[in-house]
């Protein structure tokens, strides 16, 4: 089997995709409707295990719990924005401000990480 440890920009990459296909998967649960639906399930299974694979080939060359917090706020973020997009989810001043910081948390930890 081909062995790749990505450099540290393609790491970070990576871990990018990573992060927007856990959004991806995580809003697409709601399209599941409890894992009842067969074709939205599948789609949503393939993309989760599509971002834990990413995810852990960027984990070879950085820190995981940089890796980790990152690709956790990248989807944690992205979730809550798309939830007061596309399902009318509140967008409260104080739920932005909250997901904002989230970025911020997410920006700081590749700012300040020694990768």
């Amino acid at each position: 089997m081909l062995q790749f440890t990505p450099s540290v920009p393609q790491a970070w990459l990576l871990l990018a995709v990573a992060g927007l296909l856990e959004v991806g998967w995580a809003v697409g649960m709601k399209a599941t409707e409890g894992f009842t639906r067969p074709l939205p399930s599948i789609i949503v299974v393939a993309v989760a295990l599509l971002s834990f694979w990413l995810l852990g080939l960027a984990m070879k060359t950085l820190p995981v719990g940089t890796a980790y917090a990152v690709w956790v706020g990248i989807g944690a973020a992205g979730a809550a924005a798309l939830g007061m997009l596309l399902y009318g989810e509140p967008a409260t001043a104080a739920r932005i401000v909250c997901v904002l910081l989230i970025v911020a948390s997410v920006v700081g930890l590749r700012v300040f990480s020694d990768h």
